[in-house]
């Protein structure tokens, strides 16, 4: 005869108890915020880096035989559209991430929307249909962070912290090593 003892008389309680639950990955609209901030603020850092560095004449030179809409455009608009990409890049993590300004985060998503807009358009009327898909899939990544951080997941602002301020230099020197110094190294080093 088989008894089931309902109590705990040993006070013993149950393994799955004393074990916590397994933290499963599952997909929010904040992390997949985060993720493609955190991506297109990389790419926009690099990818204007690399306009930047046209500054130098001898770069200038050389760049329409690796990108040739360069030559239909001022060497200063070049540059230009490349700070605005840095900013943009830097905009889209660092206000999020340090809840200084976060307000700035959306505002940078909605520049880089623009320029993808513009540089859309300019494709177009170069004939250079094969370049506007991917400004196209920019800018509706960088439209799609404009409306998750304006208005569906914005982030609220908060007091400078130390947390805040080394995780800010942390981002800065990760884009320093990953993609300035390599876009830097590629450009001068490197003959096309």
């Amino acid at each position: 005869m088989s008894h089931h003892v309902s109590e705990n008389v040993l006070s013993i309680t149950d393994i799955e108890q004393q074990q916590p639950k397994a933290r499963r990955m599952r997909f929010t609209l904040n992390g997949a915020l985060w993720s493609l901030q955190a991506l297109w603020g990389f790419f926009f850092a690099g990818s204007g880096f690399g306009k930047v560095l046209l500054y130098d004449d001898a770069l200038f030179a050389t760049a329409p035989r690796v990108v040739a809409w360069y030559a239909a455009v001022p060497q200063s608009l070049i540059v230009f559209i490349g700070i605005v990409e840095v900013l943009g890049g830097i905009g889209l993590i660092l206000p999020a991430m340090t809840k200084v300004k976060p307000m700035l985060t959306p505002l940078a998503a909605a520049g880089l929307t623009l320029t993808m807009i513009l540089a859309a358009g300019f494709h177009i009327l170069r004939g250079e249909y094969e370049l506007v898909p991917a400004n196209i899939l920019l800018g509706a990544v960088a439209a799609f962070v404009t409306a998750g951080r304006w208005k569906l997941r914005p982030i609220s602002p908060a007091p400078v912290t130390t947390r805040g301020v080394l995780g800010a230099l942390a981002v800065l020197v990760a884009l320093a090593v990953l993609t300035f110094a390599p876009t830097w190294y590629t450009m001068t080093n490197v003959q096309f």
